[in-house]
């Protein structure tokens, strides 16, 4: 498998991510881009911004050191959320965005990922060709020519103004929050400033947990990723709802007043409706992942949404929405886009969107009621080589087996993960006993298969 995964390039910091890798990398796409003519001629200007792994420390310093080295203008954007280094890269019209970070992984990874002008990810076609040129011969720049960098002072600012407009645009109330109470659980990560804070300035008063990064703390037992704090802290406070974004703040869970998990493809089939219903969902189609639960697909065939799957990854699901134009995808994760205010996924606005919709219906309970999910059971098989998931002949013939028994019923899938070596097994059937007996058995497969 190349340097690149489904979501940039990702792993153990000072390790399999290094500071020589970062600037290499920063040059590499700067010089790329350039012969692509993306920078037409002019001088090329980049934003960077990070997590708040310790490590995105240095690895960002790397970045900006690479690119100004190569002759690009770099805006430091400091701690901030990816999708707020997407909008960013759109609003000051830069050349190239660039996000240190590994999302929802552990603190000792990290990872680094582009954006194109306009907030776009790059296509897998670009990421290669930046790859080759790892390590190539180059004329260096000299006096003037070299790059400059620069801190930014507004870049919090701004977002937050982005997301306040989005959602009173989308509510049509300019305090569509008031008089709720929240919970968010920030994952001690890049939103924990600017996530309370757009909640609070839509109106909802706040009630912030995991929201004081030390630089080690990121996603530790918090976030979407351990969504059982923000539960019990809903309960606790009698709040309306919480939210739970991961380390980069580009997933969003929830959970209701009673303190049950809300996934993503609840929050995804929300808006589909109220959207639906709005008249702005672009030919009444959501575009999800093979993940997705079976009863996502059974709720939106009701509502009278469409649905395009695609690969798991919200790059592909971003691929289809640009390619047909369509308004709103996600994933069951938590990815959650609208096209119509974001360019990839974005836990606070999905938040402040799901919140305004909580404020103007009812209860998220009772909202996420109206989507009856299967039992559906994901264990994650870490260690496994990922490339003989559809080689392996022993697997391959237990999971035909499982699909045969479960029929139209249930849904079974192996997936080899983008960004680590692990393999996901997800089984959906109708009752939770028989999903946890054919996941627990695929998974043992793998493990016998697979793991050395």
């Amino acid at each position: 498998m190349g340097l690149f995964g489904t979501d940039g390039v990702r792993g153990l910091a000072n390790r399999a991510v290094t500071a020589e890798l970062a600037l290499d990398l920063a040059v590499a796409a700067a010089h790329e881009l350039a012969e692509r003519g993306e920078f037409a001629g002019r001088r090329p200007v980049a934003v960077v911004g990070r997590d708040t792994r310790v490590s995105g420390q240095f690895l960002s310093s790397a970045v900006c050191a690479g690119l100004a080295s190569a002759g690009v203008d770099v805006l430091d954007l400091g701690v901030l959320p990816t999708p707020a280094v997407a909008y960013l890269t759109a609003h000051t019209g830069a050349d190239l965005g660039v996000v240190i970070s590994a999302s929802h992984n552990p603190m000792p990874d990290n990872g680094i990922k582009f954006f194109s002008r306009g907030g776009h990810k790059l296509d897998d076609s670009v990421e290669e060709a930046i790859e080759a040129r790892l390590g190539e011969e180059w004329s260096r720049p000299t006096g003037a020519a070299v790059g400059t960098i620069a801190q930014s002072h507004r870049a919090a600012d701004d977002y937050v103004a982005h997301v306040l407009a989005a959602v009173r645009d989308f509510s049509g109330r300019d305090l569509p929050l008031d008089g709720l109470h929240l919970v968010v659980d920030a994952a001690n990560g890049a939103a924990s400033a600017v996530g309370p804070r757009a909640l609070e300035e839509a109106g909802a008063t706040v009630t912030v947990i995991n929201a004081e990064p030390d630089g080690t703390n990121i996603n530790e037992n918090a976030g979407s990723t351990h969504l059982q704090s923000l539960c019990d802290a809903v309960t606790a406070a009698g709040a309306d709802a919480g939210f739970a974004w991961d380390g980069d703040a580009d997933r969003c869970l929830a959970a209701d007043h009673t303190g049950t998990k809300v996934s993503g493809d609840h929050l995804m089939g929300l808006l589909a409706i109220a959207m639906k219903d709005a008249g702005t969902l672009y030919r009444d189609t959501l575009v999800a992942t093979v993940m997705s639960n079976l009863g996502l697909h059974q709720a939106m065939t009701a509502a009278g949404v469409n649905i395009i799957e695609t690969a798991v990854g919200d790059r592909y699901v971003l691929e289809a929405m640009r390619e047909a134009g369509y308004s709103l995808g996600g994933e069951q994760s938590g990815h959650v886009v609208v096209a119509d205010y974001a360019t990839t996924g974005d836990g606070i606005l999905t938040a402040l969107l799901t919140a305004s919709l909580i404020r103007a219906g009812g209860s998220l309970h009772s909202l996420a009621s109206s989507i009856d999910t299967l039992p559906q059971i994901l264990i994650n098989v870490r260690g496994a080589d990922r490339s003989r998931v559809q080689t392996d002949g022993p697997l391959q013939e237990a999971l035909a087996a499982v699909r045969k028994e479960l029929g139209s019923s249930g849904r079974v899938l192996l997936r080899p993960s983008g960004t680590e070596d692990m393999v996901r097994v997800m089984v959906e059937a109708p009752t939770q006993e028989l999903a946890e007996s054919h996941a627990g058995h695929l998974a043992r497969v793998v493990e016998e298969r697979l793991v050395l």
